[in-house]
């Protein structure tokens, strides 16, 4: 079965409230119509190789652009996010509704429990195990009631830089057990169980990841960076893939990049 992603255009995108370092600043200078064809340049190549649909925006939720955060698809369950910050709990509802309508069944997590989506849960390309991460807006307890839930083994990871808040900004599974991350991002245990759990673990620069070079959409053996120094970029072609360089640094300024601006399952 084909990969699927979900994406919002960013018709209403924009930098409106301060929920993370990279929004800081950033208010009201989001250049739309730039986000626009960055979005639409990012859209069309990734469209040639997933079967990419599409959700309405909506003129209140700027951040809905972001679908990654979406919740969690596995099987034919969705997942609801259950947003930590106010300012976007308004997409939850959005979101759920989507999923309804398409026929998948809707779990929801305990109440109080914060769970922001495929920000926090990657499924490697295997899907035999599920990555996540705790520690700025999901919380320890959604990695157990997952984990219970998906009857699937979690790999659970804290995160300790306030720039790197969801796990997909600094962690990203590739093929064969590989991994892209940062380290800096990681408390030493998480470091150690990335190092234990993966095949190969790939670590980028400070300047890679300031550059959301983990914000990486994997199709097939190419991968859609933002930005990727000659260092990376060689060592990525090493391992077998084509790197894509679509730039999206007016997400960036509200603290995405190529991965958040897509959520998908099979």
């Amino acid at each position: 079965m084909p990969l699927k992603l979900l994406m919002c255009p960013p018709d209403y995108f924009g930098v409106e409230y301060i929920i993370n370092p990279w929004m800081e600043g950033q208010v009201g200078k989001v250049d739309r119509a730039l986000a626009i064809k960055q979005w639409r340049s990012f859209y069309q190549p990734v469209s040639q190789k997933a079967n990419v649909e599409l959700i309405y925006p909506n003129r209140h939720t700027p951040d809905m652009v972001f679908t990654a955060n979406c919740g969690l698809v596995w099987n034919q369950s969705f997942i609801p996010s259950r947003f930590k910050n106010p300012e976007r709990q308004s997409e939850e509802a959005l979101f759920t509704q989507w999923f309804r309508e398409r026929g998948f069944k809707i779990v929801s997590l305990p109440e109080g429990i914060a769970f922001e989506g495929a920000g926090d849960a990657l499924v490697p390309p295997d899907k035999e195990t599920l990555w996540m991460g705790h520690g700025f807006r999901t919380d320890a307890e959604a990695h157990l009631f997952l984990s219970e839930m998906l009857k699937t083994r979690i790999i659970s990871l804290r995160l300790i830089h306030p720039h790197f808040y969801h796990l997909d900004t600094c962690f990203c599974p590739l093929h064969n057990g590989t991994v892209l991350y940062y380290p800096d991002a990681f408390d030493e245990i998480s470091n150690h169980m990335i190092r234990h759990n993966a095949t190969k673990a790939i670590p980028v620069s400070k300047e890679d990841a300031f550059k959301m070079a983990c914000n990486t959409v994997l199709l097939e053996d190419t991968l859609f960076m933002n930005s990727a120094s000659p260092i990376l970029k060689k060592s990525l072609e090493a391992e077998g893939y084509t790197v894509c360089i679509q730039e999206v640094s007016e997400f960036i300024k509200a603290g995405g990049a190529n991965r958040c601006l897509t959520f998908s399952w099979h």
